[in-house]
């Protein structure tokens, strides 16, 4: 059974700067669990079949001169009966200003009612954007996530594998943390995965020996970011003697987080391979695999192998990474 989450209402109010018309007393926090926005052309016209109260229903220019050329008694009986089925909260763009039936029906049926001074289709992309990010479904990680010239890299591995002390070279070498030891990632669309750090913990790094550290305070403001798309993940492992690594990268591997699958790799530690190093390079040979070009199957070619190398007919479309259109 999945989740369902829900963003305050308030929230959205500060974060597009909406001006309340009329807000409910004494209702508790009003809550959206839907990322869809409607526009209640038909519901006004008296179509109700498959209408969703859930939906944060708004108003622009042409339902508000809809409703202006109705007679006022059948502006009336619009109204009433989209307020009467309880939407979760009813906004008016382009600094239209409500008219005394809505504010009437508003104050009647309890239905927050909010202005923007946004064009309506402009304010219905943002609004839309603001809330596939925050009711998107989520899991927590535990590991480091960092931009490496512009790829987002989800370290994971064991407690004590040097995640957080490569994270801190990578810093040095001008790169950027975004979370460590607990990553949240948010599937924000079906081919995007962002991931951020829990508020209360955010830009603090733990060094063993050394402690709790504050990245901002000690590298500056260039050196986090809040938010990151995954490109991808790379494991970090204790080398192992008798496991057989791969030398070629010829076929892609792939994790799966949240239904969508990750380019990843499996970096093994031992003492005297730089990580830092080895992770930037990965991130360049990852941007240059999406750009089309994979140096292994051009050796491969240049060896006369060319039959060995597999071609994306033989891949399953729905086994193909969330990035593979980009």
């Amino acid at each position: 059974m999945s989740i369902q989450f829900s963003v305050p209402l308030s929230k959205l109010i500060k974060i597009l700067n909406l001006q309340p018309v009329y807000m409910p007393d004494g209702e508790g926090e009003v809550l959206v669990s839907s990322a869809d926005i409607n526009r209640p052309g038909l519901q006004l016209a008296g179509f109700f079949d498959y209408f969703n109260s859930d939906r944060i229903q708004l108003f622009g220019r042409s339902e508000t001169a809809y409703l202006m050329q109705l007679p006022l008694e059948e502006q009336r009986e619009s109204l009433e009966k989209l307020y009467a089925a309880g939407p979760v909260a009813v906004i008016f763009s382009r600094n239209i200003q409500p008219d005394p039936i809505s504010v009437e029906m508003a104050e009647k049926y309890k239905v927050p009612l909010l202005s923007t001074a946004e064009i309506t289709s402009n304010f219905s992309s943002a609004l839309n954007a603001l809330l596939n990010t925050e009711l998107a479904p989520r899991v927590t990680r535990h590991g480091v996530l960092v931009e490496v010239y512009g790829e987002g890299v989800l370290l994971l591995g064991d407690s004590g594998v040097g995640k957080s002390e490569t994270a801190i070279e990578l810093v040095k070498r001008g790169h950027r943390l975004i979370a460590d030891d607990a990553v949240e990632i948010r599937r924000v669309s079906n081919r995007t995965l962002v991931g951020s750090s829990p508020e209360n913990i955010r830009h603090f790094l733990e060094l063993r020996g050394i402690g709790i550290i504050n990245v901002r305070r000690i590298f500056g403001i260039g050196s986090v970011k809040v938010t990151e798309k995954i490109a991808m993940v790379i494991n970090l492992e204790q080398w192992n003697q008798s496991k057989v690594y791969d030398r070629m990268g010829v076929e892609n591997e792939y994790t799966e987080i949240l239904g969508l699958s990750v380019p990843s790799l499996t970096i093994p530690v031992k003492p005297g391979r730089n990580l830092a190093i080895i992770i930037e390079v990965a991130a360049m040979n990852n941007r240059q695999k999406k750009l089309g070009y994979n140096a292994a199957h051009e050796l491969l070619e240049r060896l006369g192998m060319g039959d060995d190398i597999p071609s994306d007919e033989d891949i399953d479309p729905e086994d193909r990474p969330y990035d593979y259109y980009e």
